[in-house]
């Protein structure tokens, strides 16, 4: 029988291997959303300039293609081909960090925060900012998608 040696005096043993914990795809894709949410974050006060996608200036969809991008999420540049391209649907009750939030007939789209926030970049004139989830994003909205899943 083969023993492990005594640890030496004075000092701490080893702890033993944690076991490998597989991710489910649920908490891969919420990993992936946080990454996307700090990403945009980072660009709170750039400036909005169509078909800007980033680093310095953005435009709506460039913005979330960005962020997702670091995030290791690959979203097509339009938001309406980004409505195509993600599958994944969601109800304004069912949002969570992350979602792409689709307004004005797929036009315009900001990115989840929680707590009844969304990020975007809204408008010429205008920086990448966070706005409630009311007013304009509720009485506009037309649907939510959910990447990374």
């Amino acid at each position: 029988m083969v023993t492990a040696p005594a640890p030496a005096p004075g000092t701490i043993p080893p702890e033993p291997a944690a076991p490998s914990v597989k991710l489910t795809k649920s908490a891969i894709q919420q990993e992936k959303a946080e990454r996307a949410i700090k990403v945009a974050k980072k660009h709170l006060g750039d400036p909005y300039v169509w078909g800007a996608t980033g680093p310095h200036a953005f435009d709506c969809s460039g913005l979330v293609q960005f962020a997702w991008r670091k995030a290791g999420v690959k979203l097509p540049r339009t938001t309406w081909s980004m409505l195509d391209a993600v599958k994944k649907k969601i109800s304004l009750a069912h949002l969570k960090p992350g979602d792409l939030i689709f307004i004005e007939g797929g036009g315009h789209v900001g990115m989840y925060l929680g707590h009844k926030r969304v990020i975007n970049a809204p408008h010429s004139g205008a920086v990448v900012r966070i706005d409630k989830l009311k007013g304009y994003w509720r009485r506009g909205f037309l649907t939510a998608v959910r990447p990374g899943v």
